[in-house]
Order: structure tokens, then sequence, then C-alpha cells
């Protein structure tokens, strides 16, 4: 091939209406190409709807650039640039699709089953054809992928090996070589068969006159001639002139006779007899001989070779064999033979005549044309690929499997069924409130649970019933808030209390009951406080917060807290709202007034705390849910009997501190009680979610300390609660100066000790004098006549307090006597 015979590779980009033009045009060929890449083992019906995926979804999403250097390529190998990238696309994807999936490795969109298009109940796939179609498509599954792809572009798209290797590389082939080498041996001839002539032993020696099969090689005399030629099933000998090399030879045969008598030929599938042969392409032989198949023969004459095989037969003679003659042939394009006037005496064929030249398979037959091998009887595979068995445009229609289906549709129904129930039953999720919230299914229904939750019969107290009220305490308290008329809050509300979800965050303080409620219970509050619907109510016995975000459904939050028996100040306010460390009350209706008080700092002045129509106050600094203990923060109010002042414990009602014996304490807003708990109200965090109506602090005694290092102070804490039981006692000793807080002697729980029952307490401590000395110090209440201390410390004395002598980190045991002789422990 010479560089005049080269074009340019296209240059330039590809614009996407130009692509789309090129897949309309040509879609059928392209879509027959991914049809003959795509794997056989795919199945005739999913291998027809992905080669129409692959090719639909070929088209580029936007202008794509050319090459920058163009390459040059055979005239019949340039194609248009559109249609060159869509069939690259088509053949990277096929060769995607046959690719199998692996564990570990990402799937590729091309190794799914399509979306698109798809068919239902059908399954498609094109026309039947014949054996060859059938055997091709045997050989084509035998190849890899790459191999089926330059098969196609070979045969199909008329490419030379250049041109194919450079497609295979651009569509991700790693060895385009090893796929042409394939794909050259689909159409390979098979190896031919050794036998000798029919009717001849091939155990036996030659006898004169004969000729040896194809297996057999070797010189053979003849008569006057100057050179042998071998052919497919027998060899000639005859006379006339050669040329140098005057045997015949087949394709590719070398031909090597030396124009003597007695010479040897290399036997090739198109020899004949001996003569005079021109060499040219294809097939070319000089033929004084029988014709293929037709066993020995002997003769004379001369043949001129063209693009096929040829022969000349002569005119034959009886005692030559079975064919003999004299004659000449001429070929042309395609094999062509001729043929004598038959004898009977000359064989099966025989006789004088001439062929002609033509194409395909031509012959001027004078005889009959047994054992001559015809090539038009087989089409090529290449020229196969434009056969209906591989056109997945020109489609046939069948049903799928109709049982199948049947019963398929069966269990779609049954799932669409059960779906629809489930979805009614428990509701869709993340879409927005359900009738009953956050609720969990019903468990009971009865008039009187009904009642309960039906938020038309809560309860709602009129706001000029409690100035009139014999009685102040939450059974008076208004319904306020903004939201109390939104029936469906109150609904949700209602619901969760009775039957709260797993998604509900719930909490209740030691000893509260938090099932439903017995009756409709009333209605406290309902508004909108830092970002969340709050809804506040009360049964009688326990009061119980109700929030949800306005925006969402998640983080809904259940709250009980136990107020049977409270009082004025026990009903004073409630928590309607904890955020970022900060807390807000709704105040009962008669609280006058609200401030801020800082229990660590006794001499400073309260913080006006300021409250909008319903009675929320304004956010406050919580010590519930601090860290330290720099800052502890109470709410103090005014009511009509006088101060109170309230902390925040952790819970949904706030606790009262008090100051004073236990027969007679008092609310701490004195400066005495403020001084005290200015000591001891980091000691409150012991008692923190434990369910506290109120803390109260009483100075028991009063002792001296050793080598004069003034006087000390000691302090019994006693937190009640709401359910009467789990009381805890603390005491505390307080050394001579403000700054030092309360050192922690002793603790219990469930003990009597320090309260109405029992006013009385006894407690020590190892104290460590400025002076550097160690003491056990003991304390006890008014009653104690002596104290005694055992252990590793030994003393006693007389009176309510003792001071011993002790070493560091000494322990001892401390008891005491009272009046009326009875012994008691310290408090443990």
């Amino acid at each position: 091939m010479s560089t005049q015979d080269l074009v340019p590779s296209p240059v330039g980009p590809v614009d996407v209406e130009q692509a789309e033009a090129a897949l309309v045009e040509r879609y059928p060929r392209l879509v027959r190409i991914a049809y003959l890449v795509l794997p056989p083992s795919l199945g005739r019906n999913r291998r027809v709807l992905t080669a129409h995926a692959l090719v639909q979804r070929s088209l580029p999403r936007r202008r794509v650039p050319g090459p920058a250097v163009p390459q040059p390529r055979a005239a019949e190998d340039a194609v248009d640039p559109g249609y060159a990238y869509v069939r690259g696309e088509v053949l990277r994807q096929a060769l995607v699709a046959g690719l199998p999936l692996r564990r570990l490795a990402l799937p590729r969109r091309a190794q799914f089953p399509p979306l698109l298009p798809h068919v239902w109940g059908l399954r498609l796939f094109p026309r039947v054809g014949g054996a060859d179609e059938l055997a091709l498509d045997q050989r084509l599954s035998r190849l890899s992928g790459p191999g089926r792809a330059a098969y196609v572009l070979r045969g199909l798209e008329r490419q030379g090996d250049p041109e194919v290797l450079r497609v295979l590389a651009a569509a991700g082939v790693e060895d385009p070589e090893s796929a042409l080498a394939e794909a050259d041996a689909v159409d390979a001839p098979p190896a031919p068969e050794t036998r000798g002539a029919p009717g001849t032993p091939t155990d036996r020696p030659e006898r004169v006159g004969e000729q040896p099969g194809p297996g057999d090689r070797g010189p053979t005399p003849g008569p006057t001639g100057t050179g042998t030629a071998a052919g497919p099933s027998g060899l000639g000998a005859g006379d006339g002139a050669g040329r140098p090399g005057g045997t015949g030879a087949g394709p590719g045969r070398p031909a090597d006779g030396t124009g003597s008598e007695g010479g040897e030929a290399e036997p090739g599938p198109g020899a004949r007899g001996g003569g005079r042969s021109t060499a040219g392409s294809g097939d070319p032989a000089g033929v004084g001989g029988g014709w293929p198949g037709a066993g020995p023969s002997a003769g004379g004459g001369g043949g001129r070779s063209g693009g096929g095989p040829s022969a000349g037969v002569g005119r034959g003679r009886p005692e030559a064999g079975p064919t003999a003659g004299d004659g000449g042939s001429r070929s042309g394009a395609g094999p062509s033979a001729g043929v004598g006037r038959g004898r009977p005496e000359a064989g099966p064929t025989a006789g004088d005549g001439a062929g002609r030249p033509g194409t395909g398979d031509p012959a001027g037959v004078g005889g009959s044309r047994v054992g001559v091998f015809d090539p038009g009887l087989r089409r090529s595979g290449v020229a196969l690929l434009e056969s209906d068995e591989f056109d997945p445009c020109a489609l046939q229609a069948r049903p799928t499997d109709l049982m199948r289906r049947r019963q398929h549709v069966r269990a779609v129904v049954v799932g669409v069924v059960a779906l629809l129930v489930c979805g009614a039953l428990l509701g869709l999720p993340g879409d927005g409130w359900g009738r009953n919230g956050a609720a969990a299914p019903s468990y009971a229904r009865n008039p009187a649970a009904e009642a309960a939750l039906d938020p038309a019969a809560l309860k709602r107290v009129p706001p000029a019933v409690w100035p009139v009220s014999t009685r102040q305490d939450f059974s008076v308290w208004p319904a306020r808030g903004g939201l109390t008329g939104d029936r469906a809050l109150l609904r949700r509300a209602l619901a969760v209390w009775a039957r709260p979800g797993a998604s509900v965050h719930s909490s209740a303080t030691p000893g509260t009951p938090v099932g439903p409620p017995m009756g409709p219970p009333q209605l406290l509050f309902a508004g909108v406080v830092d970002g969340a619907r709050v809804v506040l109510l009360h049964d009688g016995l326990r009061a119980v917060r109700y929030a949800e975000p306005v925006e969402g459904t998640a983080g809904t939050a259940l709250d009980f807290a136990r107020t049977d028996g409270a009082d004025t100040v026990g009903s004073a306010a409630l928590v309607v709202s904890r955020a970022a460390g900060n807390v807000r009350y709704l105040t009962a209706p008669w609280v006058q007034e609200t401030v801020v008080r800082d229990l660590l700092v006794p001499g400073k002045d309260p913080l006006p705390l300021t409250r909008d129509a319903a009675g929320v106050t304004e956010p406050m600094t919580s010590p519930a849910l601090a860290q330290g203990c720099t800052r502890w923060n109470t709410l103090e109010v005014l009511d009509g009997s006088g101060r109170r002042l309230l902390t925040d414990l952790g819970e949904l009602t706030p606790a009262r501190l008090l100051w004073g014996p236990p027969a007679a304490p008092a609310d701490a807003t004195g400066a005495e009680a403020r001084g005290a708990w200015a000591r001891t109200a980091c000691q409150l965090t012991a008692v923190r979610a434990h369910g506290v109506r109120s803390v109260n602090a009483w100075r028991f005694a009063r002792q001296a300390l050793p080598e004069g290092a003034g006087h000390g102070t000691w302090l019994c804490t006693r937190a009640e609660t709401w359910r009467g039981t789990g009381s805890r006692v603390l005491a505390q000793f307080l050394v001579p100066s403000p700054a030092v807080p309360a050192a922690l002697a002793a603790r219990s729980e469930g003990s009597p000790a320090c309260g109405v029952r029992e006013p009385r307490v006894l407690a020590g401590v190892l104290w460590q004098a400025p002076g550097g000395g160690w003491y056990v110090l003991a304390a006890g209440s008014a009653g104690f006549t002596s104290l005694e201390v055992s252990g590793g410390v030994k003393g006693r004395s007389d009176g309510p307090v003792l001071a011993v002598r002790a070493a560091a980190g000494a322990r001892a045991d401390l008891g005491g006597t009272l009046a009326d002789g009875t012994r008691v422990g310290a408090l443990r």
C-alpha cells in the first residue's frame, strides 16, 4: 500500500448533534455490532435489550474534542467522526458488559440488566438462521469479548488490521494483538485428512502408471514430461515442455521442479499433472492429468493460472488410466475446469474440450463432476454476519413463562396488601404528626380510658377561681398559654402520656407512677417555649410535661413529677423549659414577684426576673446541669405571705430551701440562713434528681477548736422527698473562715436523724489545727450528755462535744449517751 492510499483520520471535535445523526442513521448496524460483541451466555432476549440499551446510551453529554494529530489510515478504514465515536462507545460498553461480576470490584453500569428499553411479558430474539449461522455463533461464543470485537470489525465493518488494533485499543482492550489472533482462528480451514487414492491401498508398492495420494510424497516418473505435480487426491504425469519451476503448486506452496524428467513436486491443494504453468494468485495449476479426487491419470497439456484454480484436461486414452487426454484450460477469477468429450474406455470422465474463464464456479463440462469440491456451497463466516440470525432489529416475540408469571403476580399482590395494612396500622414516620403523634398503639378501649384521652374533656379552671378558693395549689391553676385551643396538640400530649412510644424521651422522679391518667386531667399550660410546643397537665397526683419540637417530629419528651400534698409554696412554680443550660419556670397565679439570687454570694442583691402574661419567666442559669460549683442561682418568689427560696435540682418541681430546727424550719431568706447556705450549697449536688421536695439546714452544735483556732459550726442538712421515703441526711462541719466551704462529715439515706421524728444527730471529723496537729472532733445535738471514741483513737468527754488528739489518718468509732442513758451511734 502506498501513501497515496492513506487518508487522514477524522480531526476535530464531535458535536452531540453529529453523534446523534450518526446513531439514528446507522442504528441497525450499531445494534448488530453490540449484539455480536456481547457474550452469548446472556441469552438472546437479554442480548437484544442490552444491545439496544448500549447504543442508546452512547451519545456524548457534551462536545468531544478530536485528536490533536491525525493518524493516516487506508481509504476503506476512514469513517465519519460521529459514527466512529458512537461505535467506539458501543464497543467499550459491550466489552464491559461481558466482564464477570467480582465480589470486591465495583460493578459497572453496563454489567446490570438495562432499565430501558424494557419489555414486560414477552421474550424477544432475532430470527432463526440455518446451520451455518448456528456454527458461527458457536465459534464466536468460544472467543473472548475482544476477539469477537476484532472479528466484527474486520468482517462486518471491513476494517483493516491496523485500524482494528487502533479501535480495540481505544475501547480499552489491553492486548489487541491477541484479540486479532483469536479472530484469525475463526475461519481457519481444518487440517486436510491423509489418505490414498480411492480404491488404492496405501500399504502396497506403487505400480507403474499409478500416482501416490496426498499423504505420500516422492518422485513420480512421467513418460516424456519434464516435471510432476501433486494435487489433493492424486498425482499426474505427462509430457510437455515446462518452464523452470514447471510444477504446479497450491496457494502458498513453492514450485521446486527442475524441468527434467522424474522431477519432484510439492503437493498442494490445487495441483494437477505436469505441464506448463504461469504463476499467479489463488490456486493455479497446469493440469495434464485427472481432476481432484479422480484417481491416477496421465496425459499432457498446459494451463494458465488466474484468480483461482484451473485445470485443463486432454483427450482420454484407454491405456492411461481412468482419465486421460490432452487439452487446455484457461482460468478466470474462480475455479474452472475444461473437460473433453468422454469415452467409455477412458474411465469415469474422458474426452477433449476446453474450459472457459468465469467467476464463482463455472466449468465447461463434457462429462460428470463426481468428486469436484465446490467452495460456494458453504458461505464464509464474514458473509454470515449480515444474516437475520444476528439482526437484533428484526425480532420475533414469544411469551414468558405464563405459570411463573401468574405466581409472581399473586406474590406481588399479597406483598402490596401487606404493605398497605402495615402502613395503615403503624403510619409512615417522618412526614408529620399522625393523629396520636409519637404514641404507641392503643392497649384498651373503654369509656373511662377514652374520656381521659379526649382533649375536649380536659379540666380548665377559670382565672377567677384561685383568688376566692380556700386552698392554693395546682388544683386552682388556670389554663394559660397560646395553644390551649390546639386540640390536635392536646390530643397528642394525652396519647403520648397514656402510651409513650419508643422514640419518646421519658423521665420521672423516683417513686412517681408513669401510667395513664385515671380520668380527664387538668390543663395548666399549652404554648411555645424555646422552639418547642409545651403542654403542662396535672391529675391530682402528678404534674406532667409534654414537649415536641415546632419543626420535625424527633425529640418528643415526657416528664413526670409527683406533687401530691403540695401546698401554696410547693405549687409556686413548675419547670416549663430547659435549653442551653438555662431553665424557665411557670409560676403560680398568686406569685407577685420573681428574682434570681446567687446562693454562693449572700451579700449580693438579687436580680429581677421578668415574666410574660402567661407567667413564664425569662431564662436563668440552672445549677442542675452545671459542671462546677462557681455559681448557684436560685429562684426567689414573693407571694401573699412572704418570700420563698426555690432551687432547681433537675426535676419538674423546684425544691424549697429552709433553715432552722426540724420542728420549726423557715424559708432561707434571712441573712444568717443565706450565710450558712452559701457554704453548704455545693453539697446539694448529692440530692439531684432524687425527687426532693424541700431541703432544710440546721445548726445543731458549736465547738471551741483546740490550739485556740476559734469556733467550729456543725450543720445537719436533710432533704425530704415527695414520696416520703428515701430522705437523705448530711452532717457538715464549718471552720471559722467564711471562705472555706463546709466539709462533709457523714451522710445517710433513709435515716430519721435531723428530722421531725428524731431531731438529733451525732457526727465527727478528723481535723488538722493551724499548728499542724491532728484531732478527732465530734459533736452531738442537744440531749447528749457524753461522747466517747474508741478504736484507733481513744477518748471521752462529758457534754455534746469532744476533741481528742490523734495521728494523721487515724480511724475511730464514735458513740454518745443521751440523758436517759440510751446509747446512740454516729450518723452513717
